[in-house]
């Protein structure tokens, strides 16, 4: 996934790499680390034509009158290709610089002038201006003719000031990153001029930064796969080792984080809206810091020791988050103020466009209005009569709702109050009845389903088939009427309290795995079955053995072809649910925010706490760009299987990090300890993390299968 979200953008992405791929970029970039140079500065100005600097400027300002979006696009193709020179920088003062009508705004957006900030400005103190001469310390990709952007206190007032004056600059010795050779700089005779949007101007440095390192996290992911792919040991590529593979799917989770970061970060921007910029800035900061030289130290561990010469690019890409980490003050600061927003109840909000079925919105209203008015206990039964419980299911049971439609229900619903019952199994069982099962079945189980009067359950996986679960021994033997099925299932959830089941059982044992195996409903009061509780390690029993024992299943009980079940396990209605999810960070998080109400946490503890809020946006991020894109038509690719495997380390971390905050306390249970407990399953129901990272790096990055 990249930041760009229209066929414009990719286009403009695209020119950005064919121009650095021209010129060779990288060679200068290492070449610049020797010599201590500053190739970069002799081409600025293509980058100018490029339109990097004045995207985001509205034209009345003498901009191109673009979003804030095209510039993060833009400067993600940049951090892929590794251009050198302090983009970033630039971009953020051409921005504020034109806005506020200064004259220097022309040679910044022209990229005829480059704009340097010192190296602690994000994560230091101000420095002051005394008897008109300053020491801004480390400067990155310092030139004589650079415009200081910096924050400092000039006669007693503090603020981010455009400088000049004359400079003192000394190169720094053995540079950490060739794409910006710092030099420690002490300014005399200053001239400051106050910036008028200082909030912006950080908003927008630190969103030039995570743009970047959303490139170079992309690349460096692309090039350990590729590496992977063709790189042979022990007789087989090592893409095709496990060992790889899960690195691989680390790296690619990291990526999609961080580009997500950047977009939410421009897109907030965009808004206007400077609280909610303020989070998302936080936010990028963390990840940024944390998340990019994590990629970038991968990809040499997959390259191995061809990736520990200087002449491989990975050595530049790993220099350039580190560096960007240092710069971001390794998002400490940031840790501890998101943690503040947090317990102050500050959320991510996100708007989205529904203009295209706004027409339908005085129905829906209404139709919402009549759900509310019914009484608590007719509630579900008035939610399914006017199609509102399942509105992406098609007609009569559902409306057939689109993306945008469903998000145009959920809000009515918010609006008046009206919760959806969970379906659980129900939600995804019926779609496949509703896709592949026969005119009786439909109307035998959808309608009462809907009603509440009938619960389901998932009879799938066995004793020696869980993440494996073509490896079902369960076996159906034809009879007259129907089928026998017997065999073994397990962890089924619900099933001493559920009418009915989905069953997958093996009709057809001679062919491979993959096939001769069909799809079932089965009664569950069904003569033969016997269901016996599993108690879980929280000590409640939710789960069940199921044991078939010549269970009678008639013809009119199988779903789609005989043989042909694998296929329908896999595959739901194309038209899935869509949901932005709520306003919250996530149930563990809401919980840990009320434990700690009015509690003092330490610095470390407070910066935990910024992490895990951190995650927790990311997080709704995920989930809204994912929404945006279906929106849109785009496919969300990655999205889903991202967001399951943070989801699920960031699920088990809250309830860790509660139970530490309880110290001895926590020898006796309490809510924090039992969620503890109870989440250790999100890294093993529905397919254990390490199977689904194998997946992820087979499906999505194309690893070949060990």
């Amino acid at each position: 996934m990249s930041i760009a979200t229209s066929s414009d953008q990719r286009v403009v992405a695209d020119s950005v790499a064919d121009w650095a791929a021209a010129r060779s970029v990288v060679d200068l970039v290492r070449a610049d680390i020797d010599s201590g140079g500053a190739s970069w500065r002799d081409y600025l100005s293509q980058v100018g034509d490029l339109g990097v600097f004045m995207a985001g400027v509205d034209e009345e300002s003498g901009g191109a009158g673009g979003s804030v979006e095209d510039v993060a696009v833009m400067l993600e193709a940049c951090g892929a290709s590794l251009v050198p020179g302090p983009l970033a920088q630039t971009v953020a003062a051409a921005y504020v610089l034109a806005r506020q009508g200064s004259a220097v705004a022309e040679a910044l957006m022209a990229g005829d002038r480059p704009a340097v900030v010192p190296a602690s400005a994000l994560a230091g103190r101000p420095a002051v201006v005394v008897d008109g001469a300053v020491d801004l310390g480390p400067v990155p990709a310092w030139v004589d003719d650079a415009l200081v952007v910096a924050p400092l206190v000039v006669d007693g007032e503090a603020g981010w000031y455009a400088v000049e004056g004359a400079a003192d600059a000394t190169p720094m010795t053995g540079p950490l990153d060739g794409t910006a050779i710092p030099h420690r700089v002490r300014l005399s005779d200053v001239r400051a001029t106050r910036i008028d949007d200082a909030d912006r101007l950080v908003d927008l440095l630190v969103l030039g930064v995570a743009a970047y390192q959303s490139g170079v996290a992309r690349h460096v992911l692309d090039v350990a796969v590729d590496y992977a792919k063709v790189r042979t040991q022990f007789g087989a590529p090592i893409g095709s080792f496990q060992a790889v593979k899960q690195i691989c799917a680390d790296m690619l989770c990291r990526s999609e984080q961080l580009t997500a970061a950047a977009w939410d970060l421009a897109s907030a921007v965009d808004d206007g809206d400077a609280a909610q910029a303020r989070l998302s800035r936080l936010a990028a900061t963390v990840l940024v810091a944390d998340l990019a030289p994590a990629n970038a130290k991968d990809a040499v561990q997959i390259l191995g020791g061809i990736g520990f010469t200087f002449e491989h690019d990975a050595h530049l890409y790993l220099r350039s988050a580190l560096a960007a980490r240092m710069l971001l003050g390794q998002g400490s600061t940031a840790r501890v103020e998101l943690a503040g927003l947090g317990r102050g109840g500050s959320r991510r909000e996100f708007t989205l466009d529904l203009e295209s079925v706004q027409d339908r919105r005085p129905a829906i209203a209404a139709a919402a209005d009549e759900v509310a008015a019914a009484p608590e206990s007719e509630r579900r039964a008035a939610l399914a009569r006017t199609k509102l419980l399942a509105p992406h299911w098609p007609e009569p049971y559902g409306l057939g709702a689109d993306p945008a439609l469903q998000l145009l229900i959920d809000a009515e619903l918010d609006r008046v109050g009206v919760t959806r019952p969970d379906l659980v199994i129900a939600g995804w069982a019926l779609p496949t009845i509703l896709e592949h099962g026969t005119d009786e079945q439909r109307e035998k189980f959808v309608a009462p389903t809907l009603a509440g009067d009938i619960r389901w359950c998932q009879l799938f996986s066995e004793p020696e088939a869980g993440s494996d679960l073509a490896s079902l021994r369960t076996k159906a033997e034809r009879v007259d009427g129907g089928w026998r099925l017997t065999g073994q299932k397990i962890w089924t959830s619900e099933a001493h309290m559920s009418q009915w089941a989905v069953c997958l059982a093996r009709t057809d044992p001679s062919v491979p795995k993959h096939k001769g195996i069909t799809y079932f409903l089965v009664d569950m009061a069904a003569e033969g079955i016997d269901i016996r509780p599993l108690r879980e390690l929280t000590g409640r029993a939710m789960f069940n053995e199921v044991f078939l024992d010549d269970v009678f299943v008639p013809d009119e009980m199988v779903v789609g072809p005989v043989d042909g079940g694998w296929r329908l396990a896999r595959t739901t209605l194309a038209n899935e649910r869509v949901a932005m999810g709520g306003s919250g960070l996530g149930k563990e998080v809401d919980a840990l925010l009320k434990q700690i109400d009015g509690v003092e946490l330490g610095l470390e503890q407070s910066r935990e706490l910024g992490r895990i809020i951190a995650d927790a946006h990311i997080g709704r991020v995920l989930d809204a760009r994912s929404v945006v894109q279906r929106l849109s038509g785009t496919d969300p690719g990655a999205t889903s299987s991202v967001r399951k495997l943070i989801g699920v380390v960031h699920r088990q971390s809250v309830p860790e990090f509660a139970t530490d905050l309880l110290g001895v306390e926590g020898l006796s249970s309490s809510s924090a300890t039992e969620l503890l407990l109870l989440n250790r399953c999100l890294s093993i129901a529905g397919g254990t993390t390490q199977i689904l990272k194998n997946a992820a790096a087979e499906r999505i990055l194309g690893l070949p299968r060990g």
